[in-house]
């Protein structure tokens, strides 16, 4: 008889290396926009067929990307003053959510 282990979290290295300022500012904007664009198509779904959906969870996490985003230039025009690159470390983190 063999077993079979089940894998309960999972590692994937999205984002790995040194990026120019532009490059950077690419990089993590599209991966916030993306994130921002979920929540919005979540907020759709949910609120499909029933205008009164509490929809607050993705309306206040798309204002938190929206301001990520906006801090996130800033600190990108800083870097592209002085000529400086940028190393990122993307790293998800998937676990299993244990139900009780």
């Amino acid at each position: 008889m063999t077993t079979t282990e089940t894998r309960t979290t999972q590692k994937i290295n999205l984002v790995e290396g040194e990026f120019s300022a532009s490059e950077a500012l690419d990089v993590v904007q599209s991966l916030l926009n993306e994130k921002i664009n979920f929540h919005k198509l979540q907020r759709l779904s949910w609120s499909e067929g029933c205008s009164t959906a509490d929809t607050a969870y993705p309306d206040s996490r798309i204002q938190e990307l929206e301001n990520e985003k906006k801090i996130l230039k800033d600190f990108i025009a800083q870097i592209r003053q002085h000529g400086n690159k940028l190393r990122i470390h993307g790293t998800l983190n998937i676990s299993l959510v244990e139900e009780n």
